[in-house]
């Protein structure tokens, strides 16, 4: 079911970017990896399995609520002009293995 959900948003990303692109709006998406912290993990993340995926993130530690809300920032600002129908994956570089 996560896997079909989350399939779902990023599709419904790239077409609302097609589609509200000509009025200037422009749609991205973020998909947060382990992000400590948050009530989520701190409810359904034991340690021992935090640890797990720290080891397997190349960056070798597990993300924050600053890393999340900088890249928000970004994405929400005139810098990003030119971005729409994205999804930023905040993971640490796991997808790149």
């Amino acid at each position: 079911m996560y896997s079909t959900s989350k399939g779902a948003i990023l599709t419904f990303t790239r077409a609302l970017a097609s589609e509200l692109g000509a009025q200037g709006t422009r749609v991205n998406a973020v998909a947060p990896g382990l992000i400590l912290g948050t009530s989520f993990h701190n409810t359904h993340t034991t340690t021992e399995s935090a640890n797990e995926t720290i080891n397997s993130i190349p960056i070798q530690r597990a993300g924050n609520v600053n890393d999340v809300a900088r890249a928000v920032e970004y994405l929400a600002s005139e810098y990003d002009g030119f971005i729409t129908g994205a999804t930023l994956d905040i993971n640490g570089g796991v997808y790149n293995m």
